[in-house]
């Protein structure tokens, strides 16, 4: 079966051609004698109206055309003279693969809250809304290939079931083949993991950085870009089980050649979708109102400002707002905090570096102040952080003492400390949430809008 893309037909579209389009109808409406079909096949926001005259072989089929039904049709595309459409098809036949009950179908002609359609995940991707917020998602993914390749990046594939806890926080989904009606024990009445499929106790994964260190240890620079997985019982709008992470590593590079990847990349991507996604930004811009075209021309212009968490904190601590989380030096920054620095004193993007070793992860570099890592958190309006990244510890008896001062075991990643003891040399990279980028560019609300089967507590439907 050959058919047009209205996204092609409406570009490219010749007067008078014969074209042949499948899709989903969105609405029909008749009127004396003649028929208006609004099809819509996924390829972009726009439908294209079918009319269907009576007395052609196509107005038969006209009752089976409901409202969600899959049809083809085959007709000639002509100027349209209704208003705000450049193009309509005159149908000359047309095949119904699947009707939809016109009372059943859950996607009816009205407004469906967001709550409702997370019922129906199924079928969510056909609404306005779901469909942009997929088609911008496919975007920002082929835009980052695009910036790491372009760039001599290369992909790597990190494994999804690991041995390592990345990041020490210890929420962490375990896979196993034990039988777990007759769970074995050892002697000190613990799992006997021994017993299971790896010999030891497995995860899936929360982050392929650690892999991808010592694959940018050897190919120089690589990027990561896959799913992660956290066993955080965090039921928030930002949280999800089950995302994707993008994280390059580089070989050969400081904190500050970190920050500008990570700015030039975010720059990019705001760009990418500005050039490609002009139509559905326009609509979650106008229903949604969390985002706009101009916000995202402005980040992708705009340079990032820089400063160090005792700065931040010391201008946090100036701030005439009363904040709900304490400020403190020694104390993390809360999103309102990082909201505050963005949206009050920089109005816009900013770079915060050089935080307190002791709320930062063992693998970050010990700056020579002995007490901050040279760690970088890229904060953006309305919502704060969005990439946390640093430079790695690359000498072997720092990075000893630190793991051992926070409790990191290295049973499971001795490995790792081989890339401090053969050929070790400075090196850094960053980590961005997939979702969370998702859900900034388009504005929506909560994470599991921007994901086509969300992973959360007590969600696992589709």
């Amino acid at each position: 079966m050959k058919r047009s893309r209205i996204k092609t037909i409406l570009s490219e579209g010749k007067i008078g051609g014969k074209v042949t389009l499948c899709g989903w109808v969105r609405t029909k409406r008749e009127s004396k004698g003649i028929a208006f079909i609004a099809l819509n096949d996924g390829s972009m926001q726009d439908t294209l109206q079918l009319v269907v005259s009576e007395g052609t072989s196509a107005f038969q089929k006209i009752s089976n055309c409901n409202t969600g039904a899959a049809i083809k049709a085959t007709g000639v595309l002509k100027d349209s003279p209704a208003q705000g459409q450049r193009f309509e098809v005159e149908v000359l036949d047309i095949e119904v693969y699947g009707d939809a009950d016109p009372v059943k179908y859950p996607l009816q002609k009205k407004g469906h809250t967001l709550e409702f359609l997370r019922e129906i995940g199924h079928l969510r991707p056909r609404t306005n809304t779901f469909g942009a917020v997929f088609r911008v998602r496919n975007i920002l993914a082929d835009a980052v290939h695009n910036f790491f390749q372009e760039r001599g990046f290369i992909w790597i594939h990190t494994p999804i079931i690991t041995a390592s806890d990345c990041e020490g926080a210890g929420d962490l989904f375990t896979v196993t083949t034990l039988d777990l009606k007759n769970v074995p024990r050892n002697e000190g009445g613990d799992i006997d993991f021994s017993q299971d499929f790896f010999g030891k106790r497995a995860y899936l994964t929360v982050s392929g950085q650690l892999e991808a260190e010592f694959l940018g240890m050897s190919l120089g620079n690589v990027y990561a870009f896959g799913p992660t997985f956290r066993a955080e019982n965090s039921n928030t709008t930002r949280h999800l089980s089950e995302f994707w992470m993008i994280e390059p590593e580089m070989a050969f590079a400081d904190l500050r050649d970190d920050m500008e990847l990570a700015e030039d990349f975010f720059r990019s991507l705001c760009s990418r979708v500005l050039e490609k996604c002009e139509p559905e930004i326009a609509f979650l811009e106008k229903y949604y109102k969390n985002t706009s075209a101009a916000d995202l021309r402005e980040l992708a212009s705009k340079r990032f400002s820089h400063i160090t968490y005792t700065e931040a904190v010391k201008e946090l601590e100036r701030a005439k707002q009363k904040f709900e989380f304490p400020v403190k030096l020694g104390l993390d920054l809360q999103s309102e905090h990082e909201r505050y620095l963005t949206d009050t004193v920089f109005h816009g993007p900013v770079i915060v570096t050089d935080y307190p070793a002791d709320i930062k992860a063992f693998y970050m570099r010990l700056n020579d102040d002995g007490k901050t890592v040279a760690a970088m958190d890229v904060l953006v309006p309305k919502i704060g952080e969005i990439i946390g990244g640093s430079q790695r510890e690359e000498r072997l008896d720092v990075l000893n003492d630190r793991m051992s001062r926070m409790g990191i075991p290295t049973e499971n990643i001795e490995w790792y400390l081989d890339l401090r003891r053969y050929g070790s040399a400075p090196h850094a990279g960053f980590g961005l949430g997939f979702e969370r980028l998702v859900q900034y560019i388009t504005g929506m609300h909560n994470i599991r809008d921007v994901i086509p089967c969300p992973r959360a507590p007590q969600t696992i439907k589709f």
